[in-house]
């Protein structure tokens, strides 16, 4: 396969990848269990679950919101990017010199 052939495949592989991480949900709560929330790798929400007890206070929920929010995109950050450098090492040709990815 000609080095095109190698950088095609491995854009389909991180293409691949991409779509897959659609499906790896990362569940987050804050510490007393009050807010949790879920998203997906791709950095996509896709639940919010708030306790009652948060809807009194607005800016106690609006804290609680960001800090989890924060903490659970970050770690969805952390595995998108982790997962995408290895389709795309994955799928580089071998290029002396060129070592992209350390």
């Amino acid at each position: 396969m000609g080095m095109m052939g190698k950088l095609q495949d491995a854009q389909k592989k991180v293409e691949e990848t991409k779509q897959r991480l659609n499906n790896v949900l990362i569940d987050e709560q804050s510490a007393d269990g009050l807010l949790k929330v879920t998203v997906t790798a791709n950095r996509q929400i896709r639940t919010i679950d708030i306790n009652d007890e948060l809807l009194s206070d607005k800016e106690q929920l609006e804290d609680y919101l960001i800090l989890t929010l924060n903490k659970a995109l970050d770690t969805a950050g952390a595995i998108n990017e982790a997962e995408l450098a290895a389709a795309a090492k994955d799928g580089m040709p071998n290029i002396p010199g060129m070592d992209l990815f350390k």
